[in-house]
């Protein structure tokens, strides 16, 4: 008689590579948002470098992996940048040209395109979404 052991499925974060690949897709997304002259501005004072790592850790959380992220609510990191809808939109088209271009599945992809569209009213400034 053979026991097997139950093991979970593998996290979205575990399938895509763990922290290397989150890393290369942090890396990829922002060379593509610094060169995108509409967003640039947003990172003119901002240390890439912290960033880019708070990026890591969120992406990583979002991916399933370990949460290790202990910075600003999105909320309180976002809010005073008054940023627009249309400047959101934008930088999640980033994001998922990124992911398709390191071959992220659909259903990933997915994924972080739910979580953008749930976490959108902490980023976008109150007074720039359609409808209010």
């Amino acid at each position: 008689m053979t026991v097997t052991e139950e093991t979970a499925p593998a996290s979205h974060y575990d399938r895509i590579g763990g922290a290397s690949s989150v890393k290369a897709a942090v890396d990829l997304f922002y060379g593509r948002v610094l060169a995108d002259p509409e967003l640039a501005g947003y990172f003119t004072t901002v240390d890439m470098v912290g960033q880019r790592r708070h990026l890591t850790l969120m992406l990583t959380v979002v991916l399933g992996g370990p949460n290790e992220y202990a910075g600003r609510g999105l909320a309180e990191a976002h809010q005073p940048l008054n940023i627009p809808a249309e400047h959101y939109v934008k930088v999640g088209e980033h994001l998922t040209a990124t992911l398709t271009e390191l071959g992220v599945p659909a259903d990933i992809l997915a994924h972080v395109q739910t979580v953008l569209g749930e976490v959108q009213d902490q980023v976008v400034a109150s007074g720039n979404r359609p409808g209010v």
